[in-house]
């Protein structure tokens, strides 16, 4: 699935450096950062763009930084890398497919067009290493030739959009480092771990040129904020505080995977920085899966029921699942080969997990109404114990608390993933593994650790599903 196995970053190595905060970007709702044409030009021949970015739609077109109508850093729906760099200058590598949504990548774009060996003049780099040998469509830029990239004063620059409009990008972006005026080096920006030789982020500490930027999406009342001191801010389009994120290349953080062939899922693929997922008055069980998968410890998620649909109520069900006999169109509460099941069916008050060779179905448990809309349950996984714990609006669902994992325990415990899942039928609802958001927050809660944003406190003992925690207890 994913070409960049010892390379890609899933932020689960220590680098001594921390980066706090992305910002989701999602293309169905037009969201991006502009920084609108204006002052002066920078460097048009010299320059360097570094960024982290993770996907969370693969498959489809995706441009996610543009200057003008002539310069746009993109992903095709055939997962390929292609940059334009102005009218007669693209390049694209179709050695690499960039479609794994549990990683961050790292882009390097360094470009110096006096120098005199033409492939000196842009170098292009993914997680440390070098894009060689790639095909141009035309020719690499003349020696000293003038970029659109750099010409701040007459074009716009965008992060998550192409000017002329249309092919935003669905995902995060973090990290972003403009260097007017010196073609730098990936080290600059980044390192290769001595053990796991994973491509990690260091801080950049050089200069940024009079019209360089640094966004570092720490302030959430201002995303747009250049924090390289030269003032060059960008607008939002779209884009809210809520749109912050702890989602970053050095603790990331699990969401719903668009490649996994849940039952129907393909009917609707998570939107909303991967968190949202089913339809809305659909008559259709759609089922999904996480990113992140755990053997061992304590892990707590939410789910916020955005709508309890008026035909079918809360068929909502979440829990874990290790995917064994069944996994695709798996249909978490009536698949008759789900041997590895720990859900909890919210409009039937019941516990659905495998005891051998049949389901296990415990009631009782309670069930949820229409009242139920704009609450937040959460999962508590104990592999530990081997049991697992449900929680409505913050009180422990009755009968619901220490439920026998069965099969799953098992499995467990011999190195198989437990993998978070949620289900739907009729209705729209947002998970939440405490990165990104999508449902608002009344008094934000965190996990021991500090990690995760969640409506209500995990239980003591247990942690978000994110890279960091996993390193430690995973």
């Amino acid at each position: 699935m994913e070409t960049f196995i010892t390379s890609a970053n899933r932020g689960s190595i220590s680098t001594g450096y921390d980066i706090d905060n992305s910002v989701k970007l999602e293309d169905t709702n037009n969201e991006y950062l502009q920084r609108p044409a204006s002052g002066s030009d920078g460097s048009r021949t010299t320059m360097t763009l570094s960024m982290w970015i993770k996907r969370t739609a693969p498959g489809n077109d995706h441009i996610f930084y543009s200057q003008g109508s002539h310069v746009r850093f993109r992903w095709k729906s055939s997962d390929y890398f292609s940059l334009r760099l102005a009218n007669g200058h693209e390049f694209e590598h179709q050695a690499r497919l960039f479609r794994d949504p549990s990683a961050w990548y790292h882009l390097v774009v360094a470009i110096d067009t006096t120098q005199g060996t033409a492939s000196n003049r842009v170098k292009i780099y993914w997680n440390g290493e070098q894009e060689t040998n790639l095909p141009d469509e035309n020719s690499p830029p003349d020696q000293n030739e003038q970029l659109t990239l750099g010409q701040f004063s007459s074009v716009t620059t965008q992060l998550g959009w192409f000017v002329e409009g249309g092919y935003g990008l669905d995902g995060y972006i973090s990290e972003v480092n403009y260097i007017d005026g010196i073609q730098q080096a990936p080290t600059e920006f980044g390192e290769f771990d001595s053990t796991s030789g994973i491509w990690k982020p260091i801080e950049y500490t050089g200069s940024y040129g009079n019209e360089g930027f640094y966004l570092n999406f720490d302030n959430s009342g201002s995303l747009g904020a250049d924090s390289s001191g030269n003032g060059n801010n960008f607008n939002l389009n779209n884009i809210a505080a809520a749109d912050q994120s702890t989602d970053t290349p050095t603790n990331n953080f699990c969401t719903l995977n668009p490649l996994f062939a849940g039952f129907q899922s393909t009917v609707r693929l998570p939107v909303d920085g991967a968190t949202k997922y089913g339809i809305s008055g659909g008559n259709q069980d759609l089922s999904y899966a996480g990113t992140m998968g755990v053997t061992k410890g304590k892990w707590y998620y939410e789910n916020y029921i955005n709508e309890v649909d008026s035909t079918y109520g809360a068929r909502i069900y979440v829990g874990f699942h290790t995917f064994q006999d069944d996994y695709d169109g798996v249909q978490y509460g009536a698949s008759t080969k789900g041997n590895a099941i720990a859900v909890w069916q919210m409009d039937a008050g019941n516990y659905v997990a495998w005891n051998g060779g049949s389901r296990s179905i415990t009631g009782s448990l309670g069930t949820v109404s229409s009242s139920g809309a704009g609450k937040f349950v959460g999962i508590a996984l104990n592999l530990d114990d081997n049991q697992i714990s449900f929680y409505y609006d913050g009180s422990a669902v009755t009968n619901g608390t220490n439920l026998a994992l069965y099969n799953m325990g098992t499995q467990t415990d011999a190195g198989i993933f437990a993998i978070p899942v949620v289900q739907t039928k009729g209705s729209l609802q947002s998970v939440n593994f405490g990165g990104y958001v999508g449902a608002t927050i009344s008094s934000a809660q965190t996990d021991a650790n500090g990690y995760g944003t969640f409506e209500h406190a995990p239980p003591s003992g247990y942690y978000a599903l994110c890279s960091k925690n996993l390193a430690e207890y995973g």
